[in-house]
């Protein structure tokens, strides 16, 4: 079954046939089919959401299968979870290039485009752990146990995600102090006309990111399906 570019029957199945030491193959599995799926739509908090709860509709399924011990399944999950992490910090950078490219050009971070997007994208922990957690609440069961505990595991230690996104959105408002006091300003009809593409923009700085980390001899991801047709190429506390 293919949903939000995910294909979920292929990311069960490697689940439902793990086992406990072949979790680093799973979260390398997740991590591909989320960046794939992420570069396949624009960069928004609804699509992001809609990704996130897709792969953890998968991994539910797959593991409620598994036949693993409850400790078992929480460490797989658990890989599922950093898998997602991993995905969205590479989201998280990818944001940053397309703002930081934006206030070079100078728009302010209090641009009533630009302010959304640097909220949303300190949000993105939120965003992250709110989507799994009520998309795990779905499978219940002996399942909600194991989802519950990889989850806190996570926010003890906090994400890279949140951290990521927290650093970013710092390094974002010294750059537009930087760029005021260097006296350059976009007009209102210039910052609107950069910004317009923005979700866009992100989804195609994902896609080069992500290839310059794969090697010429790299196989596509085994989880991930094809970005859907016509689709174009966003988001802590």
């Amino acid at each position: 079954m293919i949903k939000s570019g995910i294909d979920q029957q292929a990311l069960a199945t490697m689940f439902a046939q793990a086992t406990e030491q072949q979790g680093d193959a799973l979260r390398k599995a997740v991590n591909d089919a989320t960046l794939k799926a992420l570069q396949g739509r624009e960069m928004t908090v609804k699509n992001i959401r809609s990704v996130l709860k897709s792969v953890t509709q998968a991994a539910s399924t797959g593991a409620a299968s598994s036949g693993l011990s409850a400790v078992d399944v929480e460490g797989l999950l658990g890989k599922a979870i950093d898998g997602m992490d991993a995905a969205l910090l590479r989201a998280v950078e990818a944001q940053k290039t397309a703002l930081a490219q934006f206030m070079q050009q100078g728009v302010g971070a209090q641009e009533k485009q630009m302010a959304p997007l640097l909220a949303n994208l300190e949000r993105m922990e939120d965003v992250f752990f709110s989507t799994v957690a009520k998309a795990a609440q779905t499978a219940g069961g002996p399942l909600q146990g194991p989802w519950d505990q990889a989850l806190s595991a996570l926010k003890m230690k906090g994400s890279d995600t949140g951290a990521s996104a927290s650093a970013t959105v710092e390094q974002l408002m010294t750059q537009a102090q930087t760029t005021f006091r260097d006296g350059r300003a976009a007009s209102l009809r210039s910052a609107e006309s950069l910004m317009k593409g923005y979700a866009t923009l992100v989804s195609g700085i994902l896609i080069g990111m992500t290839e310059g980390l794969r090697g010429p001899r790299d196989e596509p991801a085994p989880a991930a399906a094809p970005a859907p047709a016509g689709a174009a190429r966003k988001t802590k506390k």
